[in-house]
């Protein structure tokens, strides 16, 4: 079991949030609701001595509303906590960069909901906007330690290789780690009272939330559709599999499943690499946005998972796929470049769970393996992008339950998974 968590984390996007403040006129800090959104515009208002304007206080977003200019004009930064609650906000910001000028640091924001799926208001300050994603906190965030995984990997793979040799985690702390997830509000609590709290949050963001958002005529078929895509997270995205049996027609389930999506509670992790191979799938996977979300949506736990029942391994393989790919998402957010993320798959067998493509067209590649064991075999798919990318292929890394690092074939690589958030050795 994992300890409650004391306190507040250290984000990593505390530093990255200050820097960019010194060059961006505004920012918005996106990402799902009880992330920690509003702690770390809270602690950034602190530091520069200026209110947060709460707009989920009905009272406070009236005002607001009733007052735009004087609200985004009396303090620098300006800054708005869950701004889809009043979007029509921006449009006084917008003046405001008018008459004084783009200057950096003018404006934080966070918001609850993605920003191609508000109104067309929020799109007042293209180009002068810069989005910055808050997902549930890292496991190194938890542990206090600062993840450098991805770049060591891209820098150098087999020294990263030779830092990280062996592991002392067990696979029930494994699945421990990937039961609690890492909301905050949930780790602050065990047992039955997590499992409240995840109802909870399920509820208010199909029966609040959604409804803020778009239209929902049949809020039960979200909540089944949210389900049935938890069942599914880790798998290849298919609708018509998901929505069997549900009551409506197929145009209703992909803009629910889109609200699913706006809501940062599912992501779709795209097809990558479609054009080294012919046959190369260019369906998207399913992943809930965070692991202890997604069990609680699946109704198992740390208990079930102490078996060794077949459909019971299958669970936890593809959940256990769903928190890997989270702390990947996680590190690659805070990295200074754009990269592109995506899954590899072909026809004929070949897949990789986790790619990333940086600037320069070169690739890390990681595959999930919830065995302690991998085999020849397990390395079917890296193999196959390895030589259909060629030198373009960085290093293939498979994670796994297991306890030692070690290197089967050139570029190909095997990691206990919590290299992902354990420093190297010096």
């Amino acid at each position: 079991m994992v300890e409650p968590l004391h306190g507040i984390a250290e984000r990593r996007l505390s530093g990255l949030l200050k820097a960019l403040a010194a060059e961006e006129p505004v920012i918005a800090l996106h990402g799902p609701r009880s992330v920690g959104k509003s702690t770390l515009l809270r602690e950034f208002a602190g530091v520069h001595g200026v209110p947060v304007i709460d707009l989920d206080d009905a009272a406070v977003r009236d005002a607001v509303l009733a007052n735009p200019t004087l609200a985004v004009s009396q303090h620098t930064p300006v800054c708005l906590d869950e701004y889809q609650r009043a979007p029509d906000l921006l449009d006084a910001i917008k003046a405001r960069l008018n008459r004084e000028g783009t200057l950096p640091g003018t404006a934080v924001l966070t918001g609850s909901t993605r920003q191609d799926a508000l109104p067309r208001t929020a799109q007042a300050l293209t180009g002068r906007l810069h989005i910055m994603t808050i997902w549930p906190l890292s496991q190194g965030e938890l542990n206090g330690t600062f993840e450098t995984l991805v770049t060591d990997l891209r820098n150098d793979p087999v020294a990263t290789v030779a830092s990280r040799p062996s592991s002392r985690s067990t696979r029930e702390e494994y699945v421990a780690r990937v039961c609690a997830g890492g909301f905050p509000l949930a780790l602050r609590r065990t047992g039955a009272a997590r499992n409240r709290w995840f109802d909870g949050y399920v509820r208010q963001s199909i029966e609040r939330d959604a409804l803020e958002l778009a239209r929902v005529r049949q809020r039960q078929v979200l909540r089944e559709l949210l389900g049935r895509l938890a069942g599914r997270t880790g798998q290849i995205l298919n609708l018509t599999q998901a929505s069997q049996g549900l009551a409506v027609d197929r145009t209703t389930i992909e803009e629910y499943t889109r609200l699913l999506e706006d809501l940062f509670l599912v992501q779709r992790l795209p097809a990558w690499g479609k054009t080294l191979r012919s046959r190369v799938t260019a369906q998207p996977k399913v992943h809930v946005i965070d692991s202890g979300l997604a069990a609680r949506l699946m109704g198992v736990s740390e208990a079930k998972f102490a078996t060794l029942d077949p459909t019971t391994q299958t669970e936890f393989g593809n959940l256990l796929e769903t928190f890997v790919a989270g702390e990947l998402r996680k590190q690659v957010s805070w990295l200074d470049e754009q990269v592109t993320t995506g899954h590899w798959r072909t026809s004929d067998g070949a897949e990789v769970d986790f790619v990333i493509e940086f600037d320069d067209g070169r690739v890390l590649a990681f595959e999930v393996k919830a065995n302690e064991r991998v085999s020849g075999s397990d390395l079917k798919g890296l193999r196959a992008l390895r030589d259909a990318l060629g030198d373009r292929m960085i290093a293939g890394v498979v994670l796994c339950a297991g306890p030692r690092s070690y290197t089967p074939e050139e570029r190909l690589h095997v990691m206990p998974i919590d290299v992902l958030w354990t420093p190297g050795l010096n």
